[in-house]
């Protein structure tokens, strides 16, 4: 959608009658129902000043298309500005041009692509502006199939209009050179530099048809995206399919091609334990829709197994902004029109939410937001992790939604155990073990590497040792407050008198592929979803056992875990009902990071006597 198109004259009319700021505010009310603030009506007013001003110095033919606040498909992102027409060559063209009223900008070292200034009335840390411009052209060059496959020429650059410049510092560190190349910066004194750059992309008008061309263009991935999510895959046996695994992935592909046939609503629910290849699945069936050039989508409200999916991409030459459109969170389609998607896969489905939003005040309900969204979805869940407070994700309420939106309903199972040494009985005894259901099989008798130890330190050495691949790692409940997220010189987690000290994971990693990880701690949030070949696994004393019975407390739980929040008032109002709330979670908690070993879990308990009591269930001698 674009708020505001016209002529480069008749934009520079408005701007010197001074009413620019009044027509776009008007229409971004009547189009999107977005006010806006003093702040930012003085910002529109600034810009686009500075903007005429440039115009007026550029060799631009008066009928060359302005357009303004144009929002990226599906997306909050809006580009500021856009120029189109003809090339010399007559092809069509488009720069965007991405304005900034900062005035002081720090460099961040070690970080790619981002930078410090002041916006938002305070020092926040964001993009780096020609990381943004560019950013926005690949996702339109890899998702908008007019600009793809007319070709429509698609270049970007920023303006910052109050900023002084120096080489070298600030946004002109050398750091940030690559992302210049790619879409070059201008600041207050390169007024005639930014008009002379965008003569030489836009040479002739073309009545308006580039910018209508961009703005209707059908939204699905580009060849050369396709190519690379199998390239992804090739080879790879981590992404194979296996019995009834193909048996899903092939009715959920036939279940896709019929929704687009006939354009009614399907909805398919497939449930399984840990290990039963849900991932494997879902990833194979992105791949697969969007080879046969389906608009889908991989969703996950836990962001950990999107980046190790990103960061396969990542290894087949594909940027990460260039992908990051295929992968997204659960809270996205708040604002998203019917059927606006061939699928969406519906990862962890079982962490979805009701609201949405930073301050969980968007949208209604995350289920009925995704079946609404999309012609076919497909919903992949466990409801032994739901490890949150708010997850709500079910399959009977994804039936009733369905049903509500006139969705037909399709449900599978995925039942074979592909981790944890491929051992259903494994899994079957911790919920007997951990007090989650009755199980048959209360005695450990498995081929999977279980222990259990005294020695926490001792866990650690074995965990490094084995630690061949780099798929083995520390893992512990949300038990520890995360202090070195403020002080990198503080240890979280300390034990044994302090002679085991450790840090929870660092946010700017991938846990699951980064090498420095084996010198971390893992929690619930960077390791659901995924798997190891060994895991040791600290059980904080939110898990002890008192009688023989498994006893849980939220309130030994880290004040830094969201996962409870809320749960003392409903504790005041039903503590029956807290207790039943807070038990399920901490234990599926616990079963969950059990089981994303595939080789072997060692665990070690504060509770000595949960210690005891894991080893006489396992009838294991002393470590």
């Amino acid at each position: 959608m674009i708020v505001y198109s016209d002529s480069k004259q008749n934009f520079m009319n408005v701007v010197i009658q001074g009413r620019i700021s009044t027509i776009v505010e008007k229409m971004l009310l009547d189009k999107m129902r977005i006010g806006i603030n003093d702040s930012q009506r003085r910002a529109f007013q600034n810009s686009f000043a500075f903007m005429q001003i440039m115009l007026s110095q550029s060799k631009l033919h008066d009928d060359t298309t302005i357009s303004i606040e144009y929002t990226i498909p599906n997306t909050s992102k809006r580009i500021d500005f856009i120029v189109s027409g003809l090339s010399k060559d007559l092809s069509k063209a488009a720069v965007i041009i991405e304005l900034k009223q900062w005035e002081q900008v720090d460099a961040l070292e070690n970080v790619d692509g981002l930078v410090k200034t002041f916006v938002g009335s305070a020092h926040r840390i964001v993009t780096h502006p020609s990381y943004q411009a560019w950013s926005y052209v690949s996702m339109l060059k890899d998702y908008n199939e007019n600009i793809y496959s007319i070709p429509i020429n698609l270049d970007a650059c920023v303006f910052m209009h109050n900023y002084e410049r120096v080489d070298g510092e600030g946004v002109f560190s050398s750091q940030y050179d690559d992302y210049i190349k790619k879409a070059p910066l201008f600041t207050k004194h390169d007024i005639l530099q930014l008009s002379s750059y965008l003569d030489s992309k836009i040479s002739s008008p073309d009545g308006h048809e580039t910018i209508k061309l961009i703005e209707n263009g059908i939204i699905k991935p580009s060849k050369s995206l396709q190519d690379s999510l199998v390239k992804m895959l090739e080879g790879n046996t981590e992404f194979l399919l296996l019995d009834e695994q193909k048996v899903v992935y092939e009715q959920a592909v036939a279940l896709a091609k019929k929704s687009i046939k006939d354009r009614k609503k399907r909805v398919m629910i497939v449930e399984g334990g840990p290990g039963t290849g849900k991932s494997v699945v879902a990833i194979n069936l992105l791949v697969a829709l969007t080879k046969l050039e389906m608009h889908c989508r991989y969703v996950t409200k836990n962001s950990a197994p999107r980046k190790v999916y990103e960061y396969y991409l990542k290894k087949n030459g594909y940027k990460s902004t260039d992908i990051g459109y295929l992968f997204t969170g659960s809270g996205s389609f708040t604002e998203t029109p019917s059927n606006f998607y061939s699928s969406l896969i519906i990862d962890e489905a079982h962490r979805l939410n009701e609201k949405s939003g930073m301050f969980e005040n968007l949208g209604e309900n995350q289920i009925k937001e995704l079946i609404n969204a999309s012609l076919f979805s497909i919903f992949f869940i466990d409801h032994q992790q739901k490890i949150h407070i708010k997850d709500i994700g079910n399959s009977k309420s994804i039936e009733t939604w369905a049903t509500y939106l006139n969705a037909e309903v399709y449900s599978n199972r995925l039942d074979s155990q592909f981790r944890c040494n491929g051992s259903d009985g494994y899994l079957n005894w911790l919920d007997y073990v951990l007090n989650i259901r009755e199980s048959a099989n209360t005695v450990f008798d498995f081929d999977y590497d279980f222990r259990v130890y005294d020695d926490v330190n001792k866990m650690r050495e074995d965990i490094v040792r084995f630690n061949t691949n780099n798929k083995s790692r520390m893992l512990a409940g949300y038990c520890w407050d995360w202090v070195s997220k403020k002080d990198s010189m503080i240890n979280d987690i300390n034990l044994q008198d302090n002679t085991f000290s450790m840090k929870w994971n660092l946010s700017t990693d991938i846990y699951a592929i980064s090498s420095n990880s084996i010198n971390e701690i893992g929690c619930i949030h960077t390791s659901q979803g995924l798997e190891f070949e060994y895991v040791g696994v600290i059980i904080g004393d939110d898990l002890t056992i008192h009688d023989g019975k498994i006893t849980t407390d939220y309130r030994k739980r880290a004040s830094t875990d969201q996962s409870l929040k809320g749960i003392k008032q409903i504790a005041k109002i039903d503590p029956i009902k807290a207790h039943k709330i807070t038990d399920e979670i901490i234990k599926n908690t616990y079963k969950t990071l059990m089981t994303r070993g595939m080789k072997g879990c060692f665990i070690y308990c504060v509770d000595p006597e949960l210690r005891d009591y894991f080893k006489t269930m396992k009838n294991a001698n002393r470590i």
